[in-house]
């Protein structure tokens, strides 16, 4: 069903054929799995690069190791599950009002 006015049904067809047609182009552009566990070499592709991205070992160690302290997330968690956790409703606002002013 189409809308007179916007023509809203026709737009979303137009788009969802679009999307099949380009589907079926990056289909034929790539190797099937079949095909290439069978061994078959995959087709050359003409006009790509192969890009590549390698970290520093300073970013290679911030990746591996989280910076924060997990005995005291641990400890947290704990006095939450135990009601022990106590809340600040001040250093709440305070930092709120920190991001307000970061904001305007």
């Amino acid at each position: 069903m189409t809308d007179s006015i916007s023509s809203y049904g026709r737009r979303l067809q137009t788009e969802a054929s679009r999307r099949d047609a380009l589907d079926k182009a990056a289909a034929k552009a790539t190797p099937s799995l079949l095909e290439e566990a069978a061994g078959k070499p995959a087709p050359a592709k003409v006009g790509v690069g192969h890009d590549q991205l390698q970290l520093s070992n300073v970013a290679q160690k911030a990746m591996a190791e989280p910076d924060f302290d997990r005995a005291k997330v641990e400890s947290i968690k704990q006095a939450i599950q135990d009601g022990q956790y106590q809340i600040n409703p001040r250093k709440i606002a305070e930092s709120f009002l920190a991001v307000e002013r970061m904001i305007e």
